[in-house]
């Protein structure tokens, strides 16, 4: 029998509550089955997977990616702003404070 792969699920609500668990998997699992494991998309009904993008450490990946041991699975909030835009409107009102 071949062993568990550890990984940690993560996702960050919008008032900054923190899930973060530990999952054992078996070999070959994917991302979505991690997900529908660890009991998050309950705890937080807020999370659709239709539109909420995944990642593994901070670089997307698909659902039906292959975690490996120790990786570290992120839900993603969808953007609320541009950040493109952001940064614009904060070096506008950077640029007009320093004139």
């Amino acid at each position: 029998m071949a062993a568990g792969v550890v990984v940690q699920m993560v996702y960050v609500s919008r008032d900054g509550a923190v899930y973060s668990e530990s999952l054992s998997l078996r070999p070959g699992q994917s991302v979505r089955d991690a997900i529908a494991r660890s009991g998050v998309l309950k705890q937080y009904p807020e999370i659709d997977l239709s539109t909420n993008r995944v990642g593994i450490f901070g670089r997307l990946c698909t659902l039906d990616s292959i975690p490996l041991p120790g990786d570290q699975i992120e839900i993603y909030r969808p953007l609320v702003a541009d950040p493109k835009s952001v940064r614009r409107k904060r070096a506008r009102i950077s640029k007009a404070g320093t004139a």
